[in-house]
């Protein structure tokens, strides 16, 4: 497996000819298949320990329509408000929302999350903690 992280346009270019094109031309040469993705590089590990913890802090301080939500409940919250995401009604009653999942979220898109996050909570007078 080989994975780049690129930035710009040189840097993709050079990678591309000094360790891309060398790394399949050797692999199909010997006779073997690849698949090429392309694709943006999602959230870090850096934000995802500090989405949970602002999720944590919004948890213990907000009660939200007469309920304490979990971290994974507000999660979902703060997901279905920044996608406008659909909900429907569930199998067995209730409703099921239709998510976004975080993990498959960019750098920017998680710190967009992370900003509605912080306005949420600047305005119910969550204390978020230094992490």
């Amino acid at each position: 497996m080989l994975e780049l992280t690129l930035h710009n346009r040189q840097q993709a270019w050079a990678a591309i000819k000094a360790q891309l094109y060398p790394f399949l031309a050797a692999s199909l040469q010997a006779g073997g298949q690849w698949v090429l993705t392309v694709k943006r590089k999602t959230r870090s590990i850096e934000q995802n320990a500090r989405l949970w913890a602002l999720l944590t802090e919004v948890s213990n301080q907000v009660e939200w329509c007469g309920k304490k939500l979990t971290p994974e409940d507000w999660k979902n919250v703060f997901s279905a408000a920044l996608y406008q995401q659909e909900a429907v009604p569930g199998i067995n009653g209730g409703f099921v929302v239709l998510g976004r999942s975080t993990s498959k979220m960019t750098v920017a898109q998680m710190s967009e999350m992370q900003t509605l996050i912080e306005a949420f909570g600047a305005e119910r007078g969550v204390v978020f903690r230094d992490e």
